[in-house]
């Protein structure tokens, strides 16, 4: 029964090299900085400064285009051209609209701040561009063809429900111009700062969500008015 006594591991030695090398390996995990290691899985800061264009030079053509068309259709006061303007671009308003306040705004609703930040930076610079050229085009051409077909005139028999359509028109007009498009130009100038401060692009994106909401109202309102006067 007599001899060296046993240890912990039931007598078997261990090589001192190998155990020297554990203790290294132990030490240097230990020593790891625990931000390196989870580095990795983090998020974006959400005070980093995005990198984008607040006005989308490449669609300025387009938008160009669209303006020297609407001045040609008023210039030789055609029924067609008018027609085709005023439904047009009232269709996208209604369609863009309609999908911002119903579909993008709750969305956005629910993302957290970064997938916001991310989201703005693709969605709000184009439509900085899209809604004035939208706006202004359906406005101007529905006027002009309301000159030239008499509905603006009291003698129209339909005459209170297009004054009902002015009424609407005119607040989408002053919600999207005068609404949307500051908080727009807000969030995308403070995303451009050196360090963007979350709870202000917060604070502007629930504006924008908001007054989103009410435009599709609104448009829902002018899709009654406007069918009832087609529908005679």
């Amino acid at each position: 029964m007599s001899g060296a006594p046993r240890g912990r591991t039931g007598g078997a030695s261990v090589d001192p090299a190998r155990r020297r090398s554990y203790h290294r390996r132990m030490a240097d995990i230990m020593m790891e900085s625990p931000a390196a290691v989870a580095a990795p899985s983090a998020a974006p800061p959400v005070g980093q400064k995005a990198d984008f264009e607040i006005v989308p030079r490449r669609m300025l053509p387009i938008v160009a285009v669209v303006f020297i068309a609407l001045v040609v259709a008023i210039a030789v006061n055609k029924l067609w051209p008018l027609v085709f303007l005023h439904v047009a671009f009232g269709a996208a308003w209604t369609i863009i609209d309609l999908f911002v306040g119903f579909v993008v705004g709750p969305i956005m609703g629910r993302l957290s701040i970064p997938a916001r930040v991310e989201f703005a930076t693709r969605l709000m610079p184009k439509m900085l561009v899209i809604m004035p050229t939208v706006v202004t085009v359906t406005l101007a051409a529905g006027w002009q063809l309301g000159v030239l077909m008499g509905t603006v005139n009291r003698s129209y028999f339909h005459h209170g429900w297009v004054v009902a359509s002015y009424i609407v028109v005119g607040m989408m007009a002053v919600i999207a111009l005068g609404l949307l498009e500051p908080a727009n130009v807000a969030v995308l100038t403070e995303l451009k700062k050196p360090e963007p401060r979350p709870q202000v692009i917060e604070s502007l994106m629930k504006r924008f969500i908001y007054t989103a909401g009410a435009t599709g109202v609104l448009q829902v309102a002018i899709l009654v008015i406007m069918t009832r006067i087609a529908s005679g």
